[in-house]
């Protein structure tokens, strides 16, 4: 019974037009992805996502809103996936050690929006990006729903 649901944070950190992404295998199409990962016991979901990023890209950075929430239903266990705007509070983008990681990141990159669909994300995400979010704060349904 513990695992019915898995917690999943994702930030977005936008600077200069850029998106920050970290590259692993996240699909067969796609390698790039936002940087996260699943919220540990004790953590709060701010905790989450500000180690998270720290871990996986040398930033140190803060939550500035809440930009969805979405589910992913056929994960296994079931995903709820939250995503936070953050803002850059310090570090340099350094690639992490992938020491525990059986899914490692091989590159950290600040991309231009207007090229995320040449990172694998879908012209929908992209858009939604560069309208700044507009309905930032709901929840979404399937993670399908925002174009990833």
């Amino acid at each position: 019974m513990s695992n019915l649901l898995q917690v999943r944070v994702t930030g977005v950190l936008i600077e200069d037009e850029k998106v920050l992404l970290v590259k692993q295998n996240v699909t067969s199409e796609r390698k790039w992805s936002l940087p996260g990962g699943r919220v540990e016991q004790g953590e709060t979901l701010e905790e989450a996502i500000v180690r998270e990023i720290e871990e996986e890209t040398g930033l140190a950075a803060k939550v500035s809103k809440l930009l969805y929430l979405c589910d992913k239903p056929d994960a296994s266990p079931s995903l709820l996936h939250i995503t936070f705007l953050l803002e850059k509070a310090g570090g340099e983008v350094r690639l992490p050690s992938n020491e525990f990681d059986l899914n490692p990141i091989s590159a950290v990159e600040m991309v231009p929006i207007q090229e995320l669909v040449a990172y694998g994300f879908s012209k929908k995400f992209m858009t939604i990006i560069q309208q700044g979010f507009p309905e930032s704060g709901s929840y979404k349904g399937l993670k399908s729903n925002i174009g990833l």
